[in-house]
């Protein structure tokens, strides 16, 4: 494989056990101190902290010059962070919703996203892009997509999604330094927050020290023989814990691995456990069709397909809108049940 598992190996630099929104909130706050170039803004996240937590305590710290409170209008603050990167600046803007996408397109795709390019090369555009995603409380159709594929499936932008403190705390970190507009995407779900239901994962050891998590690099999350699960988010924890269910109930070894990326995709660490494994079950809280579960599919095929020893199974979000009603939601969303039957399915084909 081709990265230690960060779920499993011990950080360096102290150990402290911390929720996923307070380890994005801290390696926010230690690049700022290192480098005044950086500043974040956004709807809610001053005095509120962001309402995921993932700017907390910043404005204590930092105050109001660097960390902006803006109006409810995505078009212009995500423009003012383009102008200000272009300009030798390094914002962190937080969209609040991934699903708002939409009123400000132009300016993360026409703008964000092509800016180097359209130059030659010439002018860079240094942000972060910073946004919430995913179900699984009841927040309907407008605030419950993860969308991660569709802004992978647009060129000019790094797209990281973490599943973990650690992770969370090193990829912001990563993000940050980056050259390029990273599109940083966190799951509500894994973020710890007490008014939430919680995984037991969203809290864990995270380095005290400005560690960088490589952006482009998957992570194996557990190890196994049977069959490898690519996923990515809070699906991994889902994925995890069927894992460890089926291992001691039915004597089934899945290896889980954990995208961590999506541009670049580590195809690398795929192909390596696929080819151990021989069998491919893909996990995806995004749309099923024209997603990342179809371009994990395509690398093994186009790659070498004859190291599978049964047909790829994918677990996804049908093509239909998030429901509002909790039972119709919990259907359409790749909980562990689905998960598991999607094991099943692959072992007996």
């Amino acid at each position: 494989m081709s990265v230690t598992d960060s779920a499993t190996a011990p950080p360096r630099g102290g150990v402290r056990r911390l929720t996923t929104a307070r380890a994005v909130a801290e390696g926010i706050a230690q690049e700022m101190e290192r480098d005044p170039r950086v500043f974040v803004l956004g709807e809610d996240i001053g005095a509120y902290g962001g309402i995921f937590g993932a700017t907390g305590g910043l404005l204590e710290k930092f105050g109001p010059g660097r960390v902006r409170d803006t109006p409810i209008s995505e078009t212009a603050f995500i423009g003012l962070g383009i102008g200000a990167a272009v300009e030798g600046m390094r914002p962190i803007v937080e969209l609040m919703f991934a699903d708002f996408f939409g009123v400000a397109m132009d300016q993360i795709y026409n703008h964000m996203a092509k800016i180097h390019y359209e130059s030659g090369g010439n002018v860079r555009v240094p942000m972060v892009l910073m946004t919430a995603t995913g179900g699984g409380y009841g927040d309907a159709e407008q605030h419950s997509q993860c969308l991660w594929g569709t802004f992978a499936h647009l060129p000019g932008m790094k797209v990281v999604v973490p599943s973990n403190p650690a992770d969370a705390k090193g990829l912001m970190i990563s993000a940050i330094r980056d050259e390029n507009p990273v599109v940083y995407m966190f799951h509500k779900g894994v973020m710890g927050l007490p008014w939430m239901a919680k995984n037991p994962r969203a809290i864990g050891p995270v380095p005290q020290s400005g560690d960088e998590v490589p952006i482009g690099r998957a992570a194996v999350a557990r190890e196994g023989t049977d069959a490898t699960v690519v996923t990515l988010s809070l699906s991994v924890h889902h994925a995890l814990d069927v894992a460890e269910q089926m291992a001691e109930a039915d004597g089934i070894s899945l290896e889980v691995i954990d995208l961590r990326s999506l541009v670049p995709l580590d195809r690398q660490t795929i192909m390596s456990s696929v080819a151990k494994t021989g069998r491919l079950l893909i996990v995806d809280e995004d749309y099923q069709s024209f997603g990342v579960s179809g371009e994990v599919a395509a690398t093994v095929a186009e790659t070498d397909p004859g190291m599978l020893r049964a047909p790829v199974v994918r677990v996804a979000v049908p093509d239909v809108p998030i429901p509002y009603a909790r039972p119709l939601e919990r259907a359409v969303l790749p909980g562990p049940d689905r998960i598991r039957d999607g094991v099943h399915r692959l072992l007996k084909a």
